[in-house]
Formats: structure tokens, sequence, C-alpha cells
């Protein structure tokens, strides 16, 4: 069921349709995994680490409400579920339990890099098919760039 007719053909819709989803599923499950180290974080700079950690859960929040609304605008419908994060994000799984906080930092910059290549994939991808599109990936990629660097800039 289509509620709204997109303005792109359905060649490029189906690019961006299937980048837009693959970027919420990555920002859901980034906001996720960032809380979840949030919660169990532990160390002698636990406090900076989790307050860090929820200035991702933040951003990736905002950016997956954004992407998510433009899927809408085009007449795709976003999917959001728990289901579809866990079958098709580009993270890694997160061990359970206590995360020392080094090792916090270093999951968040294995995530975040793996959230960022599939950005700059979806940045190719798009600015053909959807100019509009693009530029929401190319802040977004800005945007998760800015936090790796920090996070990285804690682990040395």
């Amino acid at each position: 069921m289509y509620v709204v007719k997109s303005p792109l053909s359905d060649a490029d819709l189906k690019i961006v349709s299937e980048a837009l989803q693959g970027a919420l599923v990555d920002l859901v499950d980034l906001s996720l995994v960032a809380k979840q180290v949030h919660w169990n974080v532990v160390g002698p700079r636990f406090r900076s680490v989790h307050l860090q950690l929820d200035e991702v859960v933040d951003v990736a929040r905002a950016h997956s409400d954004t992407v998510a609304e433009r899927a809408s605008a085009l007449g795709v419908s976003p999917d959001g579920r728990a289901v579809t994060v866990a079958a098709s994000s580009g993270i890694g799984a997160v061990a359970e339990g206590w995360v020392k906080d080094a090792d916090a930092v270093g999951t968040l910059v294995a995530a975040l890099g793996a959230v960022i290549t599939r950005m700059r994939e979806r940045v190719a991808a798009t600015g053909d098919a959807d100019p509009v599109s693009q530029d929401l990936f190319i802040g977004i990629t800005g945007d998760l760039e800015k936090h790796h660097w920090m996070f990285q800039a804690e682990s040395v």
C-alpha cells in the first residue's frame, strides 16, 4: 500500500529507500549499543565516558527520526522494529555485563566506524538518485565522525 507518492523514479526510489532503511537500522542500533555500554561502563573514567555515550545516543536518536521521516516523505514505510534492527545492523555484537571504560571506548570506536563506513557508501549511492537524501547522509556522517574522533582520542 502506498499512501504517499514519491517524486522519485522507481529506480531512484529503490536506491534511496534501501539507503534510508539501512541508515535507520544502523542508527537505531548505534543508540542501543551506546545506551547498553552507558549503563554498564565502570572504571576511573566512568563519568566522562558515561556522559559522552549519552551524547552519541542523543545524536543517533535524532538522526534516526530524521531518516525515518525522510523515508515516509518519499512514500517508504520505515522499519525500526527490533527484529529488523537485529537482522540487518552493521554493528557487531556487544558483550553483556560490566564494561571497563577503556573497553567501552573501544566498543564505540568500532561501532561508530562501522556505521560511518556504511553511511559513506550511502552518500555515494544516493548522489544521483536523490541529492536531498544524500545531503542528509552527509550531515549524519559528519556528526558521527566527530564522535568517532572524540572516542578515538580517548583511546590513546
